[in-house]
Formats: C-alpha cells, sequence, structure tokens
C-alpha cells in the first residue's frame, strides 16, 4: 500500500493522498494513516482521531472486494446498504433522508438523480458536469449527509476505452465503523452508470475532509490492521 504524505507547517493544512488498486486496500491504508499520524480532535462531541484533506484514488473499484468481506462488519454493511437502497428515512440518523432518497427522489421531488447522471453523459460524453449532491438545504436543518457530491465524467484509459470515473466529496468520513460501506456503496453506483453507458468503470477518487477514527474503535482497527498484515 503506498500513501503520498505531504507534512506541511503547523498552521497550514495537510494533504494526504493514497493511491490503491482496491476499495478494501483504501480502506485499510487510510484507516493505518490516521491511526498513525491522526491528531485528536472531536466530531459531535466524541473524541476521534483526524487526518485533514485525505484523498482516496481506486483504480480498481469494485464492491466485490475480498478485504472488506474478510475484514469489514456484516451489520455495518447491511445498515449501509440498506441507507442507499431504502427510501425510509433513517432512525439512526435522527429521522434524516436516506441516500436512496436524495439520489433517486431528491429533494421530494421524484427526480432521480442517477438517471439523469446516465442521460447526460450519454447526451454528452465530454460533459465536465455529470455532477449531483445529497444536500437538501431547505430540509436538512439538522443533519448533514456526510457524502456530499459526486462527480461523473468518461476518462480515457491505458486501454483506449473510455471508463467512467467517479469523484467523490464528503465532509467528513468514519473509517473505523463506516468508511469501507461507504466505498462499497459508492463502487455499486459508479458500475450502474457504468454499466447504463456500457462503458467500464475507471477509477473512484475520494475525497475527504475529515477522515477519522473514533476513540471507540481504535483498538477494533488496530486488530484489523494486524490481521491484514499477518495475512
Amino acid at each position: 500500500m503506498s500513501i503520498d504524505h505531504l507534512d506541511q507547517s503547523s498552521t497550514a493544512s495537510t494533504d494526504n493522498t493514497l493511491r490503491e488498486q482496491t476499495i478494501g486496500e483504501a480502506w485499510l491504508a487510510v484507516a493505518r494513516l490516521i491511526l498513525e499520524n491522526g491528531r485528536p480532535e472531536h466530531y459531535d462531541g466524541l473524541p476521534i482521531l483526524e487526518v485533514e484533506n485525505a484523498t482516496l484514488v481506486v483504480s480498481r473499484p469494485d464492491a466485490d472486494d475480498a478485504l472488506i468481506a474478510r475484514f469489514g462488519d456484516q451489520a455495518r454493511l447491511a445498515w449501509m446498504r440498506a441507507n442507499f437502497v431504502d427510501h425510509q428515512r433513517v432512525e439512526a440518523l435522527g429521522g434524516a433522508r436516506s441516500y436512496a432518497s436524495r439520489f433517486f427522489d431528491y429533494a421530494q421531488t421524484g427526480r432521480d438523480q442517477i438517471a439523469w447522471v446516465i442521460d447526460r453523459l450519454r447526451t454528452d460524453p465530454t460533459s465536465r458536469s455529470a455532477t449531483i449532491t445529497t444536500f437538501e438545504p431547505l430540509i436538512d436543518t439538522t443533519y448533514i449527509p456526510c457524502v456530499s457530491l459526486l462527480d461523473f465524467w468518461l476518462r480515457r484509459g491505458p486501454g483506449g476505452d473510455q471508463a467512467v470515473e467517479l469523484v467523490v466529496y464528503a465532509h467528513s468520513i468514519d473509517f473505523g465503523a463506516k468508511g469501507y460501506g461507504n466505498l462499497t456503496e459508492l463502487a455499486i453506483i459508479q458500475r450502474q452508470v457504468a454499466d447504463a453507458l456500457q462503458r467500464p468503470a475507471g477509477a473512484l477518487r475520494f475525497i475527504v475532509k475529515s477522515a477519522h477514527v473514533y476513540d471507540t474503535e481504535r483498538a477494533e482497527m488496530q486488530a484489523v490492521l494486524a490481521a491484514a498484515a499477518a495475512s
């Protein structure tokens, strides 16, 4: 696993770019970076270790990931799956609208944002604005979705084929309990768009302002990283 880690002055923001082949490798790499280099902070009053401005670049995103299947928690994966496919409100998030409702019924208007992306890229393969958001500012008065923006575009790969690449922005991601679930679901959405356009799926770039692990999960993640290193 490779990490490009650029240390700047204490008054400047730190940029961390991790380039991996798979989403499982990216999850373990960013978790290791957080545990080794993260700074103590708090999020919603809870203590965390945090790395600022992390960017995960996954060259071969595939939801069927062996590392996540082995080391991820199946109940947590199922919870995230429901968030991305079930239109019911998420009680664990204070009754917030699910990602599924935001994608396929934006702001309760019936607007299917994924279909819109597919139509936009099918109509104009050179588009640089096939961009959608999960943020519903007139509705989201308390909860702000962590994954805020998805930006799709067609990029020519090494083989010459135009692949669907996905750039994602998140204000914060918990890479102890939820991050691998986010990566899995984003890879599924990217594949859905690519299949609809009859294109391969290209790189997934995940930009996270606050990449963190809660103190309550540090020991668990350390055990996962030790087991992965020993395998």
